[in-house]
């Protein structure tokens, strides 16, 4: 039978923190009495990670995760959703496995109250403790999706809860990959009609990020060009 719950996390480079990280997930879904699978998406890491998630999954049958070669965020992300069974899907990051955010997003996809739930860094009663440089530029990524997109919600990228089987279908129309994959979902699912839920989160990072902010812009803007050349010019 299908689990309750699938959770995925895309790891590159994740060496350092992935067997504390997964365990303290899990140690958290027990508790809550969950059916639960997890997925781990790794892609293109080079230090220890793809033998480090062999040894967790054959010691924990709930774990499971598949490679990529090339690192690429969004297709990773993208492959562990379509590889879920659950009834709800939680797209975690291994530096955040914030259950708090489970708590709160969850019940309302059982009541009916949202197809999905983003945990928003920019919303009222968020909090963001990571580095200037990186709440900025979370904010002008947000702004150019406003412009260019009219997307009018808070935040994209991160944290979200969401009914598998109300979101497969907006998962195969999207068309963009690396980090701008994870707002084409968002928006897509707006732009469709789903009932798509912002909360505040409290966002502290276990580590820095394992990829620079300024090499992650040039694929960002190629991304957000193509998903504007594909949904305002083509309509599609």
């Amino acid at each position: 039978m299908a689990p309750y719950l699938s959770v995925i996390i895309p790891v590159y480079n994740e060496a350092s923190i992935l067997a504390s990280a997964a365990a303290e997930l899990c140690q958290g879904l027990d508790a809550r009495g969950w059916d639960y699978e997890v997925i781990f998406a790794e892609n293109g890491s080079r230090d220890a990670t793809p033998e480090l998630l062999e040894k967790l999954c054959a010691q924990n049958p709930r774990l499971h995760w598949f490679h990529s070669e090339r690192p690429n965020y969004g297709a990773a992300l993208k492959a562990g959703i379509t590889r879920a069974q659950g009834t709800y899907v939680v797209c975690d990051e291994i530096d955040l496995c914030d259950l708090t955010f489970y708590d709160a997003a969850l019940p309302r996809l059982e009541r009916g109250e949202a197809d999905m739930v983003v945990g928003s860094k920019a919303a009222k009663g968020a909090s963001d403790r990571r580095p200037m440089v990186r709440r900025v530029a979370t904010r002008v990524h947000n702004k150019l999706l406003k412009v260019m997109l009219d997307f009018r919600g808070t935040d994209t990228h991160g944290l979200k809860a969401f009914r598998r089987e109300a979101l497969l279908p907006v998962i195969a129309r999207c068309v963009v990959d690396m980090d701008v994959f994870a707002s084409e979902f968002v928006i897509r699912a707006w732009r469709e009609g789903l009932k798509v839920m912002e909360i505040p989160i409290q966002l502290h990072e276990k580590r820095q990020p394992s990829i620079h902010l300024f090499r992650r812009v040039p694929n960002v803007l190629k991304n957000v060009g193509k998903l504007v050349y594909v949904i305002r010019i083509r309509g599609t």
